[in-house]
């Protein structure tokens, strides 16, 4: 799923429609108008950051649409930032401070600032094209919200809940959604995802129907937003945790999942997890590497320093052999994640749940593992508690592969995992997104951080030659 957060705080100017979008609330400043405005910390999602402040200081409960593509005039020196959002209270109110104004009543000369005035016209004929079909998005419809409140209650109600009127609203796109809504009994979760992560409609359908002691229960289907309802499930998660025990059990539970999985390839590829396996991560082996050599030519700043072709050559051969000796152990392949960070997994004192799996692949199910291993070194645990993760998730798998062959893959797995994150992507092969620095910089931290890695196996094998 795509989440929007913000490095620094940052004001937002806020168009926010209501009924039937024939209305804006806007604020008064002498005897002029100004669009609401509100400020975001950083490092908060920002649908909840502006619906949470907007309630705060102006006392309406509005929901987040889109952020409008607003192009103002070159005298501006800064670009604003603003935001469209629709009114859902039921009874209309809102601080004394604002005011309902006819759309078809606004002028350019009634704004104090005039970039306002641009800012409504842009949202509003972006709004018209999501309308008329000419764009897209279910979620910046007008009444979608509406309709959803009547699919998630008509929904619940067999379980003898009734929601709220308190929600939550996490992620907001006109093609993505997260909104958690209480109710009298347990809350529940409406996700929905658009492109490019179409596929994690279906996989997590898959998953919950083959494995459903590992995702939340899902409760109903929206195929025409790619939407689910599920159940909020106990557990708190890993990511906000500093106990030892929280983190041994999930890399149980995740080597239990994957085993468990096994045999199950051909369903979770049909329903869209990625292709990883041995033949696909070796045919990407040359082209993934003449655009790491290509970046690493193009790159500006002198540190770190990049590495050279003679250098990317070696590298590409090292994850060749490394490839060739995973698959000479006969690792099964089975589901593994792309995004196991902690914040997608949820543990309780009898179960464990991992979420999000739009990153979901089938492949060597060691990559998964180093990804979460990887995250509990970084979060400063002690080198005991790191060695007995990977005990306990090494555990359940002897039985399936045996001691010798687990410890190789395991081995390998730091090298190959970072290849997979990286050539798994698909952002090396697009043109757009090369083009964006952070992309390129990230591409080729990972490629020196496969050089560590494969420079690692190599002066192993050279201290405990065979």
């Amino acid at each position: 799923m795509s989440e929007q957060c913000q490095s620094a705080a940052e004001p937002y100017r806020l168009v926010v429609l209501r009924q039937q979008r024939t209305e804006l609330l806007l604020a008064t400043i002498g005897e002029q108008l100004s669009l609401p405005w509100v400020e975001v910390r950083g490092g908060q999602r920002l649908a909840e950051a502006l619906t949470t402040a907007m309630k705060q200081k102006w006392g309406c409960q509005p929901i987040c649409l889109f952020m409008p593509t607003v192009a103002l005039p070159p005298e501006h020196d800064t670009q604003p930032y603003y935001h469209v959002m629709e009114c859902c209270d039921h009874a209309g109110e809102h601080d004394r401070r604002i005011r309902a104004v006819k759309v078809a009543s606004l002028l350019p000369d009634l704004f104090s600032e005039p970039s306002d005035y641009a800012a409504i016209s842009e949202s509003l004929a972006q709004c018209e094209s999501l309308k008329s079909g000419k764009g897209e998005g279910s979620f910046a419809a007008a009444g979608w919200f509406q309709n959803l409140l009547a699919w998630a209650q008509a929904t619940v109600s067999p379980l003898g809940l009734r929601l709220s009127e308190s929600f939550c609203q996490l992620n907001a796109t006109p093609t993505f959604s997260l909104i958690r809504f209480s109710t009298d009994g347990a809350a529940v979760w409406f996700k929905a995802v658009g492109k490019p992560n179409l596929q994690e409609f279906s996989v997590t359908l898959a998953l919950a129907e083959l494995f459903p002691q590992y995702l939340p229960p899902i409760l109903g289907t929206r195929p025409e937003w790619n939407g689910w309802l599920a159940l909020e499930v106990p557990g708190r998660s890993l990511g906000e945790s500093r106990e030892r025990q929280p983190w041994l059990r999930a890399a149980a539970e995740l080597a239990s999942l994957q085993i468990d999985a096994i045999g199950k390839q051909t369903r979770l590829l049909a329903a869209g997890a990625r292709d990883l396996r041995h033949f696909t991560l070796r045919r990407l082996l040359p082209p993934f590497f003449e655009v790491m050599a290509q970046l690493m030519e193009r790159q500006s700043k002198s540190v770190p320093l990049p590495l050279a072709r003679d250098e990317i050559q070696l590298l590409e051969e090292g994850v060749q052999d490394a490839l060739s000796l995973t698959r000479e152990l006969n690792i099964p392949d089975t589901i593994g994640h792309l995004d196991l960070n902690p914040g997608n997994i949820l543990v309780a004192a009898a179960s464990c749940t991992f979420l999000d799996w739009a990153e979901a692949y089938i492949g060597n199910p060691f990559f998964s593992f180093a990804y979460l291993q990887e995250h509990l070194r970084r979060s400063g645990a002690e080198p005991a508690l790191q060695a007995q993760l990977r005990s306990v998730y090494a555990e359940s798998w002897r039985s399936v592969i045996g001691r010798e062959r687990l410890e190789e893959a395991l081995r390998l797995a730091p090298l190959l995992a970072a290849f997979a994150y990286a050539a798994g992507s698909g952002a090396w092969s697009d043109e757009d997104k090369l083009r964006q620095s952070a992309t390129a910089g990230y591409l080729r931290s990972l490629t020196r951080r496969m050089s560590r890695e494969a420079a690692k196996l190599k002066q192993r094998r050279l201290s405990c030659p065979s």
